[in-house]
């Protein structure tokens, strides 16, 4: 169901329809008419094809439908929060945020450029303050315009969710999760939780965005992601975000097979009068390596190399005699095969947490917690 022919009003109506219990009472506290919103209702539930409310003699009962739909609706207003907001002026900034321009806008909508020009004008000077600044030929968001872009984005994820799980009951499969693979979680741990979860789940579609953190932080916090798994940060510096530990991962140092430190015992000192090839500054396993070195009072080795690609990674050491840090089940193919050796092993104190990080605000729908409670099976079998 296309969530841009609903109503945020009448969408209102029916979260406080559920709250409250009558359409009298609902009609009070939006300020509309009870035939209005009867109206709306019956509408909605045409559309979605089931119906959100038992009429009786005394109120209101929500059905199983309403049950699922009324909170996703009380989460989508709560980040419009502002009854200056209408579907049409929030799709219009979102496709003008996420196209970059009024022409990329309307041929995203198919709406008029007269249409998002009056949508996105007339919703800042409602909210008091400017949206969008033009640069020629692009249009560019302002700090307001960005963080009302993000709200908007996360509420047309809310309803989203809310009309996927409600067409599921009627058994219509629309649910899909987003799912953030940093470097070391496409090894093992997810490839085990999307097995098990496509075994049970065949219908559900499942994305897999593989980045670096600093690639996938953004798209997460917008509701492009759902869930991101990879290395822990410690402190999370975003305030929206939260982790949840699945695994401790213990780095080591690697280095190709016949390299001159192949079969010795290397101390921190052998190590360090070699060159290495690693992922950028600010990532976990650069801030191992770096403190390795200065724990066995070394300066850090020169690191010509910076790749965040574990087969990039493995090609530049396989030309030379770089050495990298990884985690072993980020090589595990490369050290069955022969190309890679294991010299040394980092103390226990130099672990790292991998878990999975997902937006405070997120409220899991049920194949969402399914797939969650997977990834915490295959940590399990990890930590076994």
């Amino acid at each position: 169901m296309d969530i841009w022919s609903l109503n945020l009003r009448h969408l209102r109506a029916v979260a406080k329809i559920a709250e409250l219990g009558t359409v009298n009472a609902a009609a009070l506290a939006v300020n509309l008419s009870q035939p209005a919103i009867t109206q709306a209702l019956a509408r909605l539930e045409s559309q979605i094809g089931l119906p959100l409310f038992e009429r009786r003699h005394d109120g209101m009962a929500v059905t199983k439908a309403g049950e699922i739909l009324a909170p996703r609706i009380d989460a989508a207003l709560g980040h419009v929060n502002s009854p200056h907001v209408t579907m049409s002026r929030l799709r219009a900034l979102l496709a003008l945020v996420e196209t970059g321009s009024y022409a990329g806008a309307g041929q995203e909508t198919g709406l008029s450029l007269p249409s998002i020009h009056r949508a996105v004008n007339d919703l800042s000077l409602a909210l008091r303050r400017p949206l969008v600044v033009r640069r020629g030929k692009f249009v560019i968001t302002t700090e307001a315009g960005t963080q009302l872009a993000r709200e908007f984005r996360l509420a047309k994820v809310e309803l989203e969710a809310g009309l996927s799980e409600v067409a599921a009951l009627r058994g219509v499969e629309t649910r899909h999760i987003a799912v953030g693979a940093m470097p070391l979680s496409r090894a093992r741990i997810l490839p085990a939780a999307v097995a098990r979860f496509l075994a049970r789940r065949p219908g559900v579609k499942l994305t897999i965005v593989e980045g670096s953190r600093a690639e996938l932080v953004e798209p997460l916090r917008g509701g492009v992601l759902d869930l991101m798994v990879g290395a822990l940060r410690d402190p999370l510096v975003e305030p929206d975000l939260v982790q949840r530990p699945l695994f401790d991962d213990a780095p080591a140092v690697y280095a190709r097979k016949g390299h001159p430190l192949d079969g010795t015992c290397p101390s921190p000192a052998d190590l360090a009068r070699y060159p290495f090839t690693l992922p950028p500054l600010g990532t976990p396993l650069r801030d191992t390596f770096e403190r390795y070195f200065e724990a066995n009072g070394l300066p850090h080795p020169k690191v010509p190399v910076e790749s965040g690609s574990v087969m990039m990674i493995r090609q530049v050491m396989m030309g030379g005699d770089f050495l990298t840090v990884l985690s072993p089940d980020q090589v595990t193919v490369e050290l069955e095969a022969g190309w890679l050796c294991e010299l040394a092993r980092l103390p226990e104190n130099f672990t790292r947490l991998i878990g999975m990080t997902t937006r405070s605000s997120l409220r899991p729908t049920e194949v969402q917690a399914e797939f969650i409670a997977d990834l915490e099976w295959a940590a399990q079998r990890v930590r076994d």
